[in-house]
């Protein structure tokens, strides 16, 4: 009988502790960075892309985050579409949805990349899963008429969804070539923490908003 009631004191404790970290683990608050080689970290090295900086800055503030990097190299608002649902778990709790860049650089007709993010954005809206906007804004030798019409996507589609907007992913980094690679298109190590830096206090509102960490 003693061996039982300690067996079953055993089970009590153990269930006991079993319930007092799955909270601890569920509440860990779940973003995924959904992008192209911007988002993907392009030539930086372990710990230096957008997501892994991103997530020190969330848990140097205290916040139980994790943020998953699915960016893509090379990618377009296309190929985007065609791997979001596989890309972003159910139970997500925000997506920084940043796109459009390539698009933009290979001159493809601003309507189809606002199609695209369009569709994206109605599929997280569909799975309940929020969404941040990070923008892009079109290259000055594109042409006036195509800057204008491309650099328009971004806050029609936030204003359209309800979902917050952070108008150009590069602020501060694009122009500044003591901030990028060689290549003048992405951001190196510096860079990345002047983006983070800047973007940090629209994703902890995003974060709020959504209920954060519980």
């Amino acid at each position: 009988m003693a061996f039982k009631h300690r067996f079953a004191a055993a089970l009590i404790l153990f269930l006991g502790l079993c319930a007092a970290i799955s909270p601890a683990r569920a509440a860990t608050f779940t973003i995924v960075g959904f992008g192209d080689s911007l988002m993907a970290g392009y030539s930086l090295g372990p710990g230096q892309g957008f997501t892994d900086r991103l997530q020190a800055a969330l848990k140097a503030k205290g916040l139980d985050v994790a943020v998953a990097n699915a960016g893509v190299s090379g990618d377009t608002s296309s190929g985007g579409l065609a791997r979001l649902d596989w890309s972003v778990p159910d139970g997500t709790r925000l997506v920084i949805l940043e796109l459009g860049a390539n698009d933009m650089l290979r001159g493809v007709s601003p309507e189809i990349a606002e199609k695209n993010l369009d569709a994206m954005l109605g599929k997280l809206k569909q799975r309940n899963i929020p969404a941040l906007l990070a923008g892009m804004r079109a290259a000055p030798n594109l042409g006036a008429d195509y800057q204008k019409v491309f650099d328009a996507i971004y806050p029609r589609l936030a204003e359209r969804y309800g979902v917050p907007l952070y108008p150009f992913f590069l602020d501060g980094v694009a122009g500044h070539p003591d901030l990028q690679l060689g290549d003048g298109l992405h951001p190196n190590p510096r860079g990345v923490d002047v983006m983070v830096e800047r973007i940090l206090p629209v994703v902890e509102k995003a974060i709020a908003d959504n209920g954060g960490p519980s």
